[in-house]
């Protein structure tokens, strides 16, 4: 049956809601714009507030008998190829945590990718999950880690048989990713689910030269933040499910758990118009996009000192499995500078924001919202970079570990190790200790340290030569990393 995605039942009750002139005795208690402050109204604009309504007796009557969210979730399941889709506010790192407890409880075991976002070692911690660490593949050359393999999950779940099920990254932050198709057959093989945490994917559905996106590889569930490469607002996220190894009763119940019962309409509709968006023009707008993102990186390309990564540096025996040229990941090793310097240095002299940081690299993230234009002005301020690079040297050396050196033995569970006594200790005797605390360099967003894991000096040593060249580190307990947290006792006691 052929499904009408020219209406979005969000914004329809929305305007609905102002047609008819609705007034609530009910928060929020703005009272539509006319409570707030002034100053905050000039800033904003009404238009914010005016969006801002209850979801249920206000949106939709009090037992939602207009079925809005739930006529908006079931064009987007359609328009994603899902059985359903689930709505939500709090941001992707809400729906991976739905998704890990409809899947695993307290002590029971989840085969994870070790390049997981922090969000999901917050599950862990919640949870009691017992994480089952499958390493990336580690690129030794540009330090950097692409999906795990298919072939590492079968050799995990051989040494775990009753893990109860799987979760894998796909994209990364920097674009690169599995072969989501092999790794759900694996699962599946075994009767347990895959759970791939897709935030950076929400528009790979929408066109044939993008990488195969969960939901058509098989995945069981899918979480994708429509913020991200969408045009959502923050932290307007989904969560798609199929088949039936997970039912869709359980997934809302472990959403209900962590969700918020006053969830923003404003958010909802961001969602409902990018996916009336998506579905009716997607293909056209992701094809602009792919098309100005090629131009972009062949013009970086022609700056000295700047390289874009691309398929030949990412894919291939080893790397990952295929990639996504939106995020436009650009190396800029050979200028002498840091990518913290640069992201820096363009942000006071260009205005200009990257969305991604390291080392050695920033990201120029490329969505259909850019045009030519915008494509010029980030590529002015590029080249103005690279002649400017030679005044930010010497740049600070970060001691990045190798592979091997950079994993760290899991002494205890993420949720014990958490909640458990715990102490701060100087950096310098750190060594040998249980961390307590998870400790994420961020953007991107993936652990360097989780509480349980037994620290290393390679790591430690990494986070503070990290920390001076400009690294940040928003969830160490010591924003100056002069101690950190570790389970309290001695070391062979711990």
């Amino acid at each position: 049956m052929t499904v009408d995605h020219t209406g979005a039942p969000v914004l329809e009750a929305l305007s609905d809601y102002h047609r008819k002139g609705r007034m609530s005795f009910a928060p929020p208690g703005h009272k539509q714009a006319r409570g707030a402050d002034p100053a905050v109204r000039e800033v904003l604009g009404d238009a914010v507030f005016l969006g801002d309504v209850l979801a249920s007796g206000g949106l939709d009557d009090r037992l939602t008998r207009g079925r809005v969210l739930e006529r908006a979730q079931a064009l987007m399941a359609d328009a994603v190829h899902a059985d359903h889709t689930f709505f939500t506010t709090c941001g992707s790192s809400l729906s991976v945590k739905a998704a890990m407890l409809a899947v695993a409880g307290p002590h029971e075991k989840l085969l994870i990718g070790r390049d997981a976002h922090k969000s999901v070692v917050s599950g862990l911690i919640l949870s009691g999950v017992e994480p089952v660490w499958v390493e990336p593949r580690w690129d030794a050359e540009r330090n950097l880690a692409h999906p795990p393999t298919a072939a590492d999950f079968e050799k995990a779940f051989d040494a775990h048989p009753d893990a109860k099920g799987a979760l894998i990254t796909s994209p990364t932050p920097y674009g690169t990713c599995a072969d989501l198709r092999a790794v759900a057959e694996v699962c599946h093989r075994r009767a347990v689910p895959l759970i791939v945490d897709e935030a950076w994917g929400a528009h790979l559905p929408f066109h044939p030269d993008l990488p195969s996106w969960a939901m058509d590889a098989g995945a069981d569930i899918c979480v994708t933040s429509i913020h991200k490469m969408g045009s959502g607002l923050e932290q307007g996220s989904v969560f798609h499910l199929q088949g039936d190894l997970v039912p869709a009763d359980l997934l809302q119940m472990r959403s209900d758990l962590l969700g918020t019962t006053s969830p923003s309409v404003l958010l909802y509709a961001g969602l409902d118009g990018w996916r009336r968006q998506m579905a009716l023009h997607g293909k056209e707008l992701m094809g602009g996009a792919l098309d100005l993102a090629a131009e972009v990186r062949a013009a970086v390309e022609e700056i000295d000192g700047m390289h874009v990564n691309d398929r030949d540096d990412f894919c291939g025996a080893g790397m990952a499995d295929d990639m996504d040229p939106l995020p436009g990941i650009i190396d800029i090793d050979a200028l002498g500078i840091t990518g913290y310097q640069a992201a820096d240095w363009l942000r006071e002299h260009r205005g200009i924001d990257m969305h991604l940081t390291d080392h050695r690299r920033i990201g120029a993230q490329i969505t259909h919202a850019d045009d030519r234009e915008t494509a010029g002005e980030l590529l002015a301020a590029l080249k103005e970079l690279a002649d400017a690079a030679p005044e930010l040297r010497p740049a600070p050396r970060v001691e990045v570990p190798s592979p091997s050196e950079l994993r760290m033995a899991q002494a205890r569970l993420p949720r014990d190790a958490f909640f458990g006594p715990a102490e701060n200790v100087p950096v310098s005797e750190a060594a040998g200790r249980v961390a307590a605390e998870m400790i994420t360099p961020y953007p991107p967003g993936i652990p360097a340290v989780l509480p349980g894991e037994r620290l290393t000096e390679p790591v430690l040593r990494y986070l503070l030569t990290g920390l001076k060249a400009g690294m940040n580190l928003p969830d160490a307990t010591d924003a100056e990393l002069a101690t950190i947290r570790v389970a309290a006792g001695t070391p062979s006691e711990d």
